[in-house]
C-alpha cells in the first residue's frame, strides 16, 4: 500500500499538483541517499592512473588480458549463435579477410607477449588487434568498411 501511495505522490507531483511537506522531505531524502549511493558508486569504480596506462606501463599483462577478452567475445557469440553459425558467418566471402587477419593479430599478439617478451612488439601486436578487431567488427554491419575507407581517405588526402 505505501508503494502505491507513493507512485500515486509521484504522480501528483508529474503533474503539477502539490504534495504534502513531510512526503517531500521524504522524497528529498530518497534523492539524496541515491545521489549518494551514485557518487560512492563512481567513486568506486574509476580507474587510478596507473590502471588506465596499464596497456603502456605493461602491455605484456594487458595484450594476455584483451586477447582472452577477444577470444572470450568470439566465444560467447558462438555460444548465442552456435559454433557452426558463427564460423559459417566467419568464413563468409565477404569477411574472410578479416576473420583471418583478426585471427592472424591475436596469435601474433599472444606471440609476442608470452614467447618474445618484448614490450615494444607487444604494444604494437595490441594496436594491430585492435585496429583488426574493429575492421572484422565492421564487417557485420552494411557498407560500414566502404565508408569507414571513404572516411579515412578524405582525411588523409593531401591533394585539394
Amino acid at each position: 500500500m505505501e508503494k502505491m501511495n507513493r507512485a500515486f505522490e509521484k504522480v501528483k507531483t508529474m503533474v503539477g499538483m502539490d504534495v504534502e511537506d513531510e512526503e517531500q522531505q521524504a522524497a528529498a531524502l530518497e534523492n539524496s541517499n541515491s545521489f549518494a549511493f551514485m557518487d560512492d558508486f563512481n567513486r568506486n569504480c574509476t580507474l587510478s592512473t596507473t590502471q588506465s596506462m596499464l596497456v603502456f606501463f605493461k602491455p605484456i599483462k594487458f595484450a594476455i588480458a584483451f586477447t582472452l577478452g577477444n577470444l572470450l567475445s568470439l566465444g560467447s557469440t558462438a555460444f548465442l549463435i552456435g559454433p557452426k553459425r558463427q564460423v559459417t558467418m566467419m568464413l563468409d566471402p565477404a569477411r574472410i579477410y578479416a576473420t583471418a587477419i583478426y585471427i592472424a593479430s591475436m596469435i601474433v599478439a599472444l606471440f609476442c607477449a608470452l614467447y618474445v617478451h618484448n614490450k615494444l612488439l607487444t604494444l604494437l601486436a595490441i594496436i594491430l588487434e585492435f585496429g583488426a578487431l574493429v575492421w572484422y567488427s565492421l564487417s557485420y554491419i552494411p557498407f560500414a568498411r566502404s565508408m569507414v575507407s571513404k572516411i579515412m581517405v578524405s582525411c588523409f588526402d593531401t591533394e585539394f
